[in-house]
């Protein structure tokens, strides 16, 4: 029996590590730190993976990984975001930097919001959920992140030209 649930483990992990890293990486903007995030993520679903396996094994490691990044980033306040990239940082595609770029200057509950809406597709009361938040926090975390985000886009833009 054990045997099948590492097989189990070893299918959800194919299928959900690279979603669960770029929405680590679009959370933290940086490579190294998303790679840990998706990687403790995965290692404490696995630890549970006994009781989550027959519910959504999914939607546990995406609340686990933004309750993971909550956790850093209050453990972390003091240290000072820029506007650079990492050399080989994940992506070459220069909207994509663009755009997380932009994520990096929203405020840690408006990125995770914008991402787990959509990127990862969530519903309003899944994202909720996740962060263990109420619905209309969840809207109005969204609402305010995409507005900067659109702010900070279209400058790029006009800039650019």
């Amino acid at each position: 029996m054990r045997q099948t649930h590492e097989q189990e483990f070893a299918n959800f992990f194919d299928d959900a590590s690279p979603r669960l890293l770029a929405a680590a990486w679009f959370l933290t903007g940086d490579r190294h730190a998303a790679e840990d995030l998706a990687q403790e993520a995965l290692a404490r679903t696995y630890a549970r993976w006994g009781r989550v396996r027959t519910g959504e094994p999914l939607a546990f490691a995406r609340r686990v990984l933004a309750n993971l990044h909550t956790d850093r980033w209050r453990k972390h306040r003091r240290e000072v975001l820029t506007d650079d990239l990492p050399e080989g940082s994940h992506g070459s595609d220069p909207q994509t930097v663009d755009l997380v770029r932009a994520l990096t200057t929203l405020a840690p509950r408006e990125r995770e919001c914008v991402v787990l809406r959509h990127y990862l597709d969530l519903s309003e009361r899944q994202t909720a959920e996740t962060l263990g938040v109420s619905v209309g926090t969840v809207k109005s975390y969204t609402m305010h992140g995409l507005r900067k985000l659109r702010i900070q886009l279209v400058e790029g833009e006009q800039t650019h030209v």
